[in-house]
């Protein structure tokens, strides 16, 4: 009963919102007119071939009811040849404007489909990782990929169609007003009747091809995250598990498919068999204006010609609805990422860094709690603390403690709630976060490589000399590993550098870090994935690059941190001890419990 009476709600108020949903579907498609806009020659170019074509399909009943009237009971073999010859030459003008629309909508559909997948991943790739928190890659790649395609063909061929069944739809009416007024009074009568039926079924064409969109993106996102995760899931024989999940979330689609399936055929039946009985309905009534000598032969026979011109495009409009309710779900689901917005917004006057840069860092009071979490529990929480130019400060504590929090905090992927962080005496929300990331090195704890080449993965989009490329891969020690490759620096590494080892992909993540001379490094456990002897040589070069940084580390190996001039002890979102290595050691705090963990365990 509870269910029945929450069913009723939700239905009243689907039922409510029903002019508001078409709102937002009309915004939504209004995205799409800038980039029309941008593309205007070609939008007319095939507007005028299909108009032309359009007017050509209206001149044969015309034709044809000349031939009826005054050739076939007065036979003229000369003046039928004429006739022939000139419809050839309407199919060529036919054939000619055809192939322009063709080419001008194909066209028009390529290069806005382009336009939207630039302007939109540009977007994205802008939007806060508050937002990436939130959404999922997969799903993220189907709006960009199937989505897009959807509205591309859209624009490419069901646009072009629409266009011209609808000019021959009013093309036809004007043609059988003028042909005979009192048979077509009769079909504009039969029309409402046809038509309200239609605009209700589509609602729920509509409805049922959101849902079945939605499902798809669902399933194209878990598919995604499997791929990624390949070989995870064969380490543990989990692919008919992964199989399993993938499955079930296409037949939930395919259940949604074939109920959106259902109704366009419905709806299209419906559309077939109310307009063709209407048609039945006016040449009956037409045929006996014949027989009582009221109209001509030749009169109903271009009458039925341009109803079933109109009918036939009513029809096709019908099936059509359903394609155009796809590209209103796909647009919309575009639209909403378009009106994401970053939650971090540049300041309409923004300070500069000072230049030259010292690098002293310091947090007020900051407190911080993830929007994506489902706890209120903060991450960090009024804490305080400083760090001076060209001082090595170590942040270790247990996990989630906050430590990798307070790094992205410092990069500005998010705002504290409270409190202020400070670089070189600057409000980070008071700075571009372009500024202050590029006064930043950082290493983060899971390397990200990129599909592409050595070199382009360590300079990052960098205008960089082999000099200092090198320079760089030698300090962190990868310059062996990359000249032992066949192709140096130019060796292609694959999507997520998959043919690296741990240990390589994070010496070329230092390596990028290190070709920055950022005057703030932070290293958020730098050298985990290394093995002994090339953690050594990677230490040597941080201990010499870091004597003229302020840097920043997280460790959870304390061997890495004993020389650090500070040693901050985080737990809880706060700091609880601090204090260099023997002073933390003689405290007996959590710090000393740690250490017993390591180094004497």
């Amino acid at each position: 009963m509870a269910h029945s009476l929450k069913d009723k709600f939700k239905y009243k108020k689907n039922q409510s919102s029903f002019k508001e949903q078409h709102l937002i579907k009309i915004k939504a498609l209004s995205i799409l007119y800038p980039y029309i806009k941008h593309y205007k020659h070609l939008f007319f170019l095939a507007f005028i071939s299909l108009t032309v074509a359009a007017i050509i399909m209206l001149l044969l009943p015309i034709a044809v009811r000349h031939m009826i009237d005054q050739h076939f009971f007065n036979p003229d073999g000369i003046s039928i040849t004429s006739y022939f010859i000139i419809l050839f030459f309407l199919a060529a003008i036919l054939g000619l404007a055809s192939s322009t629309r063709y080419h001008s909508v194909l066209t028009l559909g390529e290069k806005i489909a382009t336009d939207l997948r630039c302007n939109i991943f540009n977007h994205i790739i802008n939007l806060s990782p508050a937002f990436y928190d939130r959404s999922h890659s997969g799903d993220i790649i189907s709006r960009l990929s199937s989505d897009i395609t959807l509205i591309k063909y859209t624009i490419g061929s069901t646009v072009s169609i629409t266009l011209r069944h609808i000019l021959t739809i009013v093309g036809a009416l004007s043609m059988m007003i003028i042909t005979s007024p009192m048979l077509s009074a009769l079909v504009l009568i039969v029309i409402p009747l046809v038509v309200l039926p239609l605009i209700l079924l589509s609602r729920k064409v509509q409805i049922r091809t959101k849902l079945a969109q939605n499902a798809l993106a669902r399933a194209n996102a878990i598919a995604h995250e499997k791929i990624i995760a390949i070989r995870t899931i064969q380490a543990f024989n989990a692919q008919s598990i992964a199989s399993m999940q993938y499955s079930h979330l296409l037949n939930q689609y395919l259940k949604a498919a074939e109920s959106s399936i259902l109704s366009r055929s419905l709806l299209t039946g419906l559309t077939i068999f109310l307009i063709s009985g209407s048609v039945i309905t006016v040449v009956w009534i037409g045929s006996h204006n014949v027989l009582s000598g009221n109209m001509s032969q030749g009169t109903l026979g271009q009458f039925i010609l341009y109803a079933i011109l109109a009918t036939g495009s009513f029809g096709q409009l019908s099936e059509i609805g359903g394609e155009f309710a796809q590209a209103a779900g796909a647009t919309e689901r575009l639209a909403e990422l378009l009106e994401e917005k970053s939650s971090i917004q540049i300041p309409i006057n923004a300070k500069k860094l000072p230049n030259p840069p010292k690098g002293s860092l310091r947090f007020d009071k900051v407190s911080f709690t993830y929007p994506s979490h489902s706890t209120n529990l903060p991450a960090i929480n009024q804490l305080t603390f400083s760090v001076k130019s060209g001082e090595t400060v170590a942040i270790v504590g247990p996990s989630g403690a906050g430590k990798s929090t307070i790094f992205s905090l410092l990069l500005r992927f998010y705002d504290p709630q409270k409190g202020n962080i400070y670089i070189d005496d600057i409000n980070l929300q008071q700075a571009d976060p372009i500024d202050i990331r590029a006064r930043i090195a950082y290493v983060a704890q899971e390397t990200t490589i990129c599909s592409g080449t050595l070199r382009q993965n360590i300079a990052f989009g960098r205008e960089i000399k082999n000099s200092e490329l090198e320079k760089s891969a030698q300090a962190a020690n990868a310059y062996n590993f990359i000249m032992s490759l066949k192709e140096g620096f130019d060796t292609s590494l694959g999507e997520r550098g998959i043919t690296l080892s741990g240990g390589q992909k994070q010496r070329i993540a230092l390596a990028r870090a290190l070709l920055s001379k950022a005057p703030i490094l932070l290293l958020d456990e730098a050298t985990s994935a290394l093995d002994a002897e090339s953690e050594r040589f990677v230490q040597i070069a941080l201990n010499t690059i870091m004597k003229s940084c302020t840097t920043v580390i997280i460790a959870h190996r304390l061997a890495t941190i004993l020389k650090a001039d500070r040693i901050l002890v985080m737990d809880h979102g706060k700091i609880i001890e601090e204090g260099t290595h023997n002073t933390l050691i003689a405290q007996n705090g959590l710090y000393t419990r740690l250490a017993k963990l390591q180094f004497f365990s």
